[in-house]
């Protein structure tokens, strides 16, 4: 008779080194990111007052920026659509020049956002948004609703 057969000693398994994955996921992870932030610097729109702005000129120079303040000396032609006016917070002003349709909302001494560049010393707005109350206070009398209807275009 034979001898029985003894079992095989376990293969051994070569062990693969982690540093090839390691260093490929970290290349991958790194130009995801320089890809994003490269070019989300370039796309950012700060928001800023007319004092923020003054105080940073050098750095928004000839970026698209948001400035935010309050209407002054607005002068509207509602033949040609344009619109000049001052934002002001208080601290410094700016010239605006706006072309396009004006919101009834659009007075002096009302909150604006403007959205567009500087071109020498006037900001050259590409949007404009006015900002209104939140209050909303519905009529308690009929006379109230009718003087409402009366006022509304």
């Amino acid at each position: 008779m034979t001898a029985p057969l003894s079992p095989l000693p376990r293969a051994r398994q070569r062990r693969r080194s982690p540093w090839p994955a390691v260093l490929g996921v970290t290349a991958l992870v790194g130009l995801v990111g320089a890809i994003a932030f490269g070019n989300l610097n370039k796309s950012l729109e700060y928001f800023v007052t007319p004092t923020e702005y003054q105080q940073q000129r050098a750095d928004l120079e000839g970026r698209p920026i948001r400035i935010g303040g309050l209407v002054q000396n607005a002068k509207y032609d509602p033949q040609t659509l344009q619109l000049r006016f001052v934002v002001s917070d208080g601290g410094a002003s700016f010239p605006v020049q706006y072309t396009g349709a004006v919101s009834d909302l659009f007075k002096d001494n009302q909150g604006v956002v403007v959205r567009g560049q500087f071109q020498g010393g006037t900001f050259h707005a590409s949007d404009l948004v006015v900002k209104h109350s939140e209050e909303y206070r519905v009529p308690e009398t009929q006379a109230e609703l009718k003087d409402m209807l009366k006022t509304t275009p």
